[in-house]
């Protein structure tokens, strides 16, 4: 399986954490992969269509990222839109976003609730469950 991590470096600490836990994740599941890093989560959805209509597409997508303040409603909704599109393509996808107050909560909750891992799982899940369907992913 080859996975491909699309991150948000927008808050690179909060970041890092749901990489630390994704990783674990995919090693552990014994997949293969790469990562990319977008400036925010609203380019997340963008990165992973075009990522899908490369020459050399992956078997599965983990986007992750975080949002705090005013406008984190806005901005998490619109990525989630963007992602749940995606999902509903049939695209082994799993979502990481983190929507807390500020960036040290939403540091806090990706690491105590394993978000990053959370995703991956949902990802490899998402391949194996394709895979014995017989579709190709």
């Amino acid at each position: 399986m080859n996975i491909l991590i699309v991150e948000s470096r927008y808050h690179p600490d909060v970041t890092e954490a749901l990489v630390d836990g994704a990783t674990a994740a995919l090693e552990k599941g014994g997949a293969r992969f790469e990562r990319i890093a977008m400036p925010g989560v609203l380019e997340l959805p963008a990165a992973i269509a075009i990522a899908v209509k490369s020459a050399r597409p992956f078997d599965g997508y983990v986007a992750l990222g975080s949002v705090t303040g005013p406008l984190a409603n806005i901005y998490y909704g619109e990525s989630m839109r963007g992602l749940t599109a995606l999902s509903s393509l049939g695209i082994a996808l799993g979502q990481g976003i983190v929507m807390a107050a500020d960036e040290g909560s939403a540091h806090d909750l990706a690491v105590t609730h394993d978000v990053g891992g959370d995703a991956a799982r949902a990802c490899l899940a998402l391949v194996v469950f394709a895979e014995r369907q017989g579709i190709p992913v």
